[in-house]
């Protein structure tokens, strides 16, 4: 069978694209016209970095699928290694390899906080025993046991089914059926299936079709419809929760936010051309069509509590974290807000301090290492050694004001060198102000003061990868599931989310805490506040007391 031949290659000039493009907006859709819009985009940018010879295979490589890692020592070339002296006499002898005890992983048996834990008396002995050895010794009990841990596996969402046995009188013909069992309760799915379908959907980002297949072929079918109707009706008993959250984090001395794309059908395409028509005829302002996006807000409050939220709609970053701050005490100082230097991210009716993110100046830096290895190894080196001043100072558990001094009397000098060093390049032209380099040194002095506000402001963080790692979660929804199809439906994502990533920030088992608050609905909805992560296993207690049950 022979080789399909290669398409011979596209004679186009740069100057047809635009009539081509405006040809084809009127004959594809306006979503595929983006798409068609945004790959032509894409291929003359490569086509002209090609002709310039600008770029290289590696390069082109980082632009198109960009990196695996920004680590210094993976970004920077390393020195090889000195030669190893000639021996001058006889090898030494090779130490015997260590032997490790077998099921020993890198998990011990106290990170299985979840697990079941079984305790397994000696068949024939007890403490008080003599020693069977004939020792004439007595027997005690040691504080530490021996641990095995083992894995067992079933559906994820697994159903029981009680068979009630029927008994019919010959005479009479009534039936009697066998009651049911107090712990088979009276809901099909009870709420450890709920939190369990709600971690799966929004905290792994498992889609209702694979859920759906993969319980169907366990013997355990759940249809997607009835996954979502479980997931709303999770989202109709924790609803309270948001406002609570929101509440809450108003009054954080720090908060990050930032965001990512996203897909709302309903918001895009003829869906929104549909509403806005409806909205016309019915007189009201209809809204202006806009990109679609999933804002995080993490906030950091003095006692140490963290809060996430998540926003998805037609809204910015900015505009969700001002519905925030608008719950914020007026007593209380300007927040810290850390994020990127995109202005839609600032809050316009609100004021902040603002920081800016060093790692985002970090990556200009990175992104040409491979054309000025000999100034970007310096500019990396000294970020590096602030970013270990950092993590010292959380190793030493410095509070904001013990770091804020830490990181003046080692990182300050780094910084003020590494700005001299800057504006030296700049006033000798010893670097190209439109290179890579160029624009990397003017993307750090335009935003210098918002870079090093953890110079002069106790509690200020470097960079805005706490809320970064918290958008992955919506990532990963966008990556699986590739959109929502109506607004509730985000909502009803937000609000689990929010929940599930606040109950891992805090060091709480989202399970339990999803599984609780299902349980006591009423509760919760009569005092939101009792049932927050860092507070509900404290409501939990105070009903468990004989006065609470009493009352």
């Amino acid at each position: 069978m022979s080789k399909p031949k290669a398409p011979p290659p596209l004679e186009l000039d740069v100057e047809e694209v635009p009539p081509l493009l405006a040809r084809l907006k009127l004959a594809v859709a306006e979503e595929d016209y983006r798409t068609i819009e945004a790959l032509v985009d894409t291929l003359l940018h490569v086509a002209s970095l090609l002709e310039k010879k600008r770029v290289s295979v590696q390069r082109l490589k980082k632009l198109l699928f960009g990196l695996r890692t920004e680590k210094t020592r993976d970004v920077l070339p390393q020195p090889q290694p000195a030669a190893a002296p000639e021996p001058t006499g006889d090898p030494a002898p090779e130490p015997p390899p260590k032997g490790k005890r077998k099921g020993h992983g890198r998990n011990g048996a106290d990170r299985y906080t979840g697990a079941t834990r079984i305790l397994v008396p000696h068949p024939s002995l007890k403490p008080g025993d003599p020693c069977p050895e004939g020792c004439k010794g007595t027997l005690y009990l040691l504080k530490t046991p021996v641990t095995l841990v083992r894995f067992r596996s079933k559906a994820p969402l697994d159903p029981s089914v009680y068979e009630l046995k029927q008994l019919r009188c010959s005479l009479c013909a009534t039936v009697f059926t066998a009651p049911a069992p107090e712990e088979a309760g009276d809901q099909k799915y009870d709420e450890t299936a709920r939190a369990m379908l709600g971690l799966l959907r929004y905290g792994t980002g498992l889609p209702l079709n694979r859920l759906e297949q993969l319980q169907e072929s366990l013997g355990a079918p759940v249809p997607s419809s009835t996954q979502w109707d479980l997931l709303e009706d999770n989202y109709n008993d924790l609803e309270p929760l948001f406002p609570e959250l929101i509440q809450h984090a108003a009054q954080a001395n720090v908060v990050h936010n930032d965001d990512t794309p996203m897909k709302v059908l309903e918001l895009m395409g003829k869906r929104a051309n549909d509403r806005a028509a409806a909205a016309a005829a019915a007189g009201s302002e209809p809204t202006k069509k806009r990109s679609v996006f999933t804002s995080g807000i993490l906030a950091l409050l003095a006692t140490g509590v963290r809060i996430a939220l998540f926003f998805t709609g037609p809204r910015h970053a900015g505009e969700n974290l001002a519905t925030v701050l608008a719950h914020r005490a007026k007593a209380l100082r300007d927040a810290i807000q850390m994020c990127d230097a995109l202005s839609r991210n600032l809050p316009a009716a609100f004021r902040t301090i603002l920081a800016n993110c060093l790692a985002h100046g970090r990556r200009q830096f990175v992104d040409v290492v491979a054309h000025f290895p000999d100034e970007c190894r310096s500019v990396l080196e000294t970020l590096a050694t602030v970013y270990r001043n950092d993590a010292l100072a959380k190793q030493l558990g410095l509070g904001p004001d013990e770091r804020l001094q830490f990181h003046q009397e080692h990182s300050g000098p780094l910084m003020e060198k590494l700005r001299e060093w800057f504006l030296e390049q700049g006033e000798t032209k010893k670097v190209e102000p439109n290179s890579g380099l160029g624009q990397a040194i003017a993307y750090m002095l335009r935003h210098w003061d918002k870079l090093t506000l953890f110079l002069r402001e106790p509690g200020a963080p470097l960079d805005n990868n706490l809320c970064e790692r918290a958008l992955k979660k919506a990532i990963l929804h966008r990556k699986n599931s590739l959109f929502y199809k109506t607004e509730h439906g985000a909502e009803v994502g937000d609000l689990h989310m929010s929940l599930i990533h606040t109950c891992n920030l805090n060091g709480v088992d989202p399970f339990h805490y999803l599984t609780e608050v299902l349980r006591h609905r009423e509760e919760l909805r009569a005092n939101p506040a009792h049932w927050l992560p860092w507070t509900y296993r404290e409501t939990l207690q105070r009903l468990a007391q004989p006065e609470a049950v009493a009352a």
